[in-house]
């Protein structure tokens, strides 16, 4: 993970925080739920119906707070969990329902047990991708001077299935240089609760690239600002790196990062995606190759799938992308599909900007429906269960 080409940095602050809603809290106030894997029934001892039970993992905002995090176990009309703040990090535990028409009610507890505060909202089912998303107002108790004032919240579902004791957590690298003039802001995913040596692989493989990153750009910064240091009134100079997850399960886990920086003096920022897919159940870093059965011709089909669609999000876009550029940027060889990611839905593919068009239409994004690529997919392999 190559940083564009400048930047530096001084004070470092390493924060271990839960990302979607991932660790148990330490003293449960109500009761923290027993990791479970994503989908698992319970049946009643008396022989009764069977209830399954479901974890889900959300993200989202409330109010102008853009880092909520949320961990959901839905066992029938019940649900229990916990969220936080990751610029925080204190999880405060949840307890509610959800009715037969979609309405949520969440009571959120401190440690010691006492309600600080109620979500009330709508489950639905995003049309756009399947998950599901939560939105409606966050509120005081009932009986507090503040109860009437109510606080906008939206949540998203992230496609993360963990099953036990693993957690999914962020690690956020924050440092900032007044006198250099210069912030870093950089976040990467880790694994935890499991004593599996290939998830410390998978977290190795995650954590140096991005280490590396920082490291580069606090050199470049050194080097440049010994030359000319900047005016006490520029713009700072600053690195940024974030990261989406398309899949996280048992057995693989796909992540997406997002790197921006930019250099004081710049007339923009410089951008790039790269990835890490990584296989759990052999502990490697896989190769886009791997999920095709061997031989087959899978950048061409990738390509003739990505140009449709990319020509098509250039005509609802008024003609951002034009089609010599796509033609190019999309065109069956391996460096234009270096940013591939695996989602529940297919196969993604990430452009960078100037890729597959000018800098202002930014990067671009295709998934590949598994359906498309059924008769290239190796049965076998990281995705061979999407094929089916």
């Amino acid at each position: 993970m190559n940083p564009p080409a400048k930047r530096t940095l001084i004070t470092i602050v390493l924060l271990t925080v839960a990302v979607s809603g991932c660790r148990r809290p330490s003293t449960p106030a109500p009761p923290s739920p027993t990791p479970i894997s994503p989908q698992s029934t319970l049946s009643h001892p008396e022989g009764g119906t069977t209830v399954v039970t479901e974890t889900k993992y959300f993200t989202g905002s409330i109010g102008s707070s853009l880092d909520l995090q949320m961990k959901l176990v839905k066992t029938g009309d019940q649900l229990t969990g916990s969220y936080f703040y990751q610029r925080i990090g204190t999880r405060i535990n949840l307890r509610g329902t959800l009715d037969k028409d979609g309405n949520v009610t969440l009571e959120e507890f401190d440690p010691a047990g006492k309600q600080t505060g109620i979500f009330k909202g709508l489950w639905q089912v995003d049309k756009t991708d399947g998950m599901i998303k939560i939105a409606g107002n966050w509120s005081k108790p009932p009986g507090d001077k503040a109860a009437d004032k109510k606080t906008a919240f939206s949540i998203h579902e992230e496609p993360i299935y963990l099953s036990g004791d693993a957690d999914l957590i962020t690690k956020q690298i924050k440092e900032s240089q007044k006198k250099l003039v210069y912030e870093i802001s950089a976040q990467y995913p880790q694994i935890n609760g499991t004593s599996n040596p290939n998830f410390e692989k998978f977290n190795q493989a995650v954590r140096a690239p991005v280490l590396k990153t920082v490291a580069e750009f606090k050199k470049t910064m050194a080097a440049t600002l010994e030359e000319e240091p900047p005016p006490a009134d520029s713009m700072h100079s600053d690195l940024t790196i974030s990261y989406e997850i398309g899949l996280a399960q048992d057995d693989l886990v796909s992540v997406l990062f997002f790197v921006s920086s930019y250099y004081q003096g710049a007339a923009h920022p410089l951008s790039n995606s790269e990835v890490v897919n990584f296989d759990l159940k052999n502990g490697k870093v896989l190769k886009l190759s791997d999920l095709f059965k061997p031989g087959t011709k899978y950048l061409p089909a990738l390509s003739t799938y990505c140009v449709a669609d990319l020509k098509k999000q250039s005509k609802d876009k008024q003609g951002l992308l034009d089609d010599n550029s796509i033609n190019s940027g999309a065109a069956p060889g391996a460096k234009n599909y270096k940013s591939w990611t695996i989602r529940r839905n297919g196969v993604g593919i990430e452009f960078d900007a100037y890729q597959v068009g000018p800098y202002a239409a930014g990067a671009q994004s295709v998934v590949v429906p598994y359906s498309n690529l059924k008769e290239l997919i190796n049965p076998e392999g990281p995705i061979g269960q999407f094929a089916k």
